[in-house]
């Protein structure tokens, strides 16, 4: 018996011997890949983006330019109804409204992110991250550097950090070209239109970032003492401004000339109601600086030259 248990030991000791040396050696473990990117959006929400997007869902129309601004309209595959600009979002296919775009829509196009802007609410958001897909909600304070970080974001979670840069030295030169041009002259007395007719007169109050643009480009908004939107018209009338600033789309110039209730004003009677394309200055993004300059224009033709509307 004693020998066969020294042989059962030796034949223990014999097969033990491999997986020692075997535990001993470095076995070569693959490396965890790491994040592309790692974001707290606008809702204070960590998102981690696992890899470089090749196909972007844009929630907002300010996103969706920024997206082609940076050179990544290839990648774009989803974008709301109200993107209209450029021109080649039209082919891109559309999810619905900002505020109610389609979740399914937006699941059976596989994107790999999404950007939404500040009118997408938090129940969308929710639903496409409980779907598994990394999304993103930007939002801009109401000030330059607030639309300079969007960009500046957009362009760092897609991996065009170096494009979203020189967008913003490109802006912040128009801006302070601008600014220097106008900041010794008279400024003519602005009322820039966002609703009218029977539902009430809206217009930029002076917490709006319109009315930080309006000022840049050298104008005097009559609203800047109120906050928010809403005006009034017998306020219109008594102010009665220099200038009008109206927008070019849905013939709205055309009815508010046209009505009794403001064409007696002195800015209509004078020629100087400015039908505009306000997409440039009511959308926090990539084209504001376009949009100053626009109105820089309009209130100082004399430094600036350049047809107006």
């Amino acid at each position: 018996m004693k020998l066969v248990r020294v042989w059962f030991l030796m034949l223990l000791i014999a097969a033990m011997v491999p997986l020692a040396a075997q535990g001993a050696r470095e076995v070569s473990v693959p490396a965890q890949e790491e994040p592309f990117a790692f974001v707290t959006d606008s809702y204070g929400r960590e998102v981690v983006i696992p890899r470089q997007p090749q196909r972007i869902i844009s929630l907002g129309p300010n996103i969706t330019e920024m997206v082609f601004a940076l050179g990544l309209g290839d990648s774009l595959i989803g974008r709301t109804d109200f993107c209209d600009y450029p021109e080649a979002v039209f082919s891109v296919a559309s999810v619905g409204g900002v505020m109610d775009p389609s979740i399914e829509r937006i699941i059976d196009l596989e994107p790999d992110l999404v950007i939404s802007s500040a009118h997408v609410g938090r129940a969308v958001v929710n639903s496409l991250e409980q779907a598994g897909i990394p999304v993103v909600a930007l939002y801009a304070d109401e000030n330059f550097e607030g639309v300079f970080f969007t960009i500046r974001e957009v362009g760092r979670i897609t991996g065009a950090q170096d494009a979203s840069e020189s967008i913003i030295r490109e802006m912040e030169e128009t801006f302070s070209m601008i600014s220097e041009r106008v900041s010794d002259v008279p400024k003519p007395r602005v009322y820039y239109v966002v609703g009218f007719g029977e539902w009430g007169d809206f217009t930029a109050g002076g917490d709006t970032y319109i009315n930080q643009l309006i000022e840049l480009a050298g104008g005097e908004n009559i609203a800047a003492g109120i906050s928010g939107w809403s005006y009034s018209v017998e306020k219109l009338v008594e102010e009665d401004p220099d200038i009008i600033l109206i927008s070019k789309f849905f013939s709205m110039k055309e009815q508010f000339a046209s009505s009794p209730v403001y064409r007696d004003l002195r800015a209509v009677q004078a020629g100087d109601l400015y039908a505009l394309d306000t997409n440039m200055i009511d959308r926090q993004g990539v084209r504001n600086a376009q949009g100053a300059l626009q109105l820089a224009r309009i209130f100082h033709p004399e430094l600036f030259g350049g047809d107006v509307p």
